[in-house]
C-alpha cells in the first residue's frame, strides 16, 4: 500500500501525456474562431490536428481535461481569454491612443492582442471594420442614438446629455477620439479615415441631425442648416476637449470641473439657438425665453 506521499506521483501518472501538436491544434483552432480554448469544440480541435475526433479522444485518454490541462501548462488560460475580437477592439484602440492611426495594422492588433492576423480576418473582415468597431466603442456614437431613438426630454436637458456623452468620449483613455480627429485635420484624404465618414456620417444625419430637424420644424430652434447647427453644437465643446489636457500645464490657466463646463457650453448654445417659447410649451422641449 502506498504512502500519502506517493499519491500525487501517482495521480499524475495515471493522467496522459498531451502531445505538444495537439496543445499547438487547439490553440491554433482557438485562434482561428476567436474562441476559449475551452470553448472550441472537440471536433474543431480534431479536424486542426488532422485526425479524427475520435482519435483525438483516445489520444486525450477519453476526456478533454488533459488537454485543457497541458493548455494550461504551456501558458495559456484555456477560459481565461476575452474573444478575440474584444483584445482587438482594445489593443486598437491603445495603438491609436499611443501612436495614432498609422499605427493601426492588423500586424500590429495581432501581436498586441495575442492572436493571429488570421482570426482578425475572420473576427472583423479587415482594417477599416476593426477601425469601424473601435470607433463605435470609444465614440459616444451609440449612447446618442439610444438617447435620442427613445422618448425625448426637452430641448436643454437633450443638449445636456449630449454633451456630457461628447465630453466623456474625449476625455477618456486611451484617448482615440482626439487622435482620429487630429488625423481627420491632417490628412483627410487617407482612404481609412474617408470610408470612416461614410459609415459614420450617414448614422449622425439620421440621429443627431434628424433631432435638430425635428427641433427646428417643431419651432424650438433657429432654422439653419443641419451640419452648421451641428457644427455650432459640437464645435465649441469639441475644441475645448481636445486642447484641455494641454492646457492643464499652462501656468495662470483654471479650468472649470467638467460638469461645469458642459453646462456652460450648453446654455451658450442654447441662447444661441432656441426659439421663445409660449409659457404652456416649457417642459415640453422648449427652453425658457430670456
Amino acid at each position: 500500500m502506498s504512502n500519502a506521499g506517493e499519491l500525487p506521483s501517482l495521480l499524475n501518472a495515471s493522467r496522459p501525456s498531451v502531445p505538444s501538436d495537439l496543445v499547438d491544434a487547439a490553440l491554433h483552432a482557438a485562434e482561428r474562431l476567436g474562441k476559449d480554448v475551452a470553448d472550441v469544440p472537440v471536433l474543431a480541435i480534431a479536424q486542426e490536428a488532422g485526425i479524427s475526433r475520435s482519435t483525438l479522444l483516445r489520444r486525450l485518454g477519453g476526456s478533454r481535461q488533459a488537454l485543457d490541462e497541458a493548455v494550461r501548462a504551456a501558458g495559456v488560460d484555456p477560459g481565461g481569454q476575452r474573444p478575440v475580437r474584444e483584445r482587438a477592439i482594445d489593443a486598437g484602440a491603445h495603438l491609436i491612443g499611443e501612436h495614432g492611426l498609422a499605427s493601426l495594422t492588423l500586424e500590429s492588433v495581432a501581436a498586441a492582442a495575442h492572436c493571429s492576423v488570421h482570426s482578425l480576418y475572420s473576427a472583423f473582415g479587415g482594417r477599416d471594420e476593426l477601425l469601424f468597431a473601435i470607433f463605435e466603442r470609444y465614440s459616444p456614437i451609440l449612447d446618442a442614438e439610444k438617447v435620442l431613438s427613445g422618448p425625448h426630454a426637452d430641448l436643454a436637458d437633450t443638449v445636456r446629455t449630449l454633451y456630457r456623452l461628447l465630453a466623456e468620449a474625449l476625455s477618456r483613455q486611451p484617448r482615440v477620439m482626439p487622435a482620429m480627429l487630429a488625423e481627420v485635420l491632417a490628412r483627410p484624404a487617407e482612404s481609412a479615415l474617408q470610408n470612416l465618414a461614410r459609415h459614420v456620417v450617414p448614422r449622425l444625419l439620421a440621429g443627431v441631425g434628424q433631432w435638430l430637424a425635428d427641433e427646428v420644424a417643431a419651432g424650438r430652434i433657429r432654422a439653419m442648416p443641419i451640419p452648421l447647427l451641428m457644427h455650432q453644437m459640437v464645435g465649441p465643446l469639441l475644441m475645448h476637449f481636445l486642447t484641455r489636457p494641454a492646457l492643464h500645464s499652462v501656468p495662470g490657466v483654471e479650468l472649470p470641473g467638467v460638469e461645469e463646463t458642459c453646462e456652460a457650453f450648453a446654455e451658450a448654445f442654447l441662447h444661441a439657438v432656441a426659439l421663445p417659447q409660449p409659457p404652456h410649451a416649457r417642459g415640453h422641449g422648449g427652453a425658457p425665453s430670456e
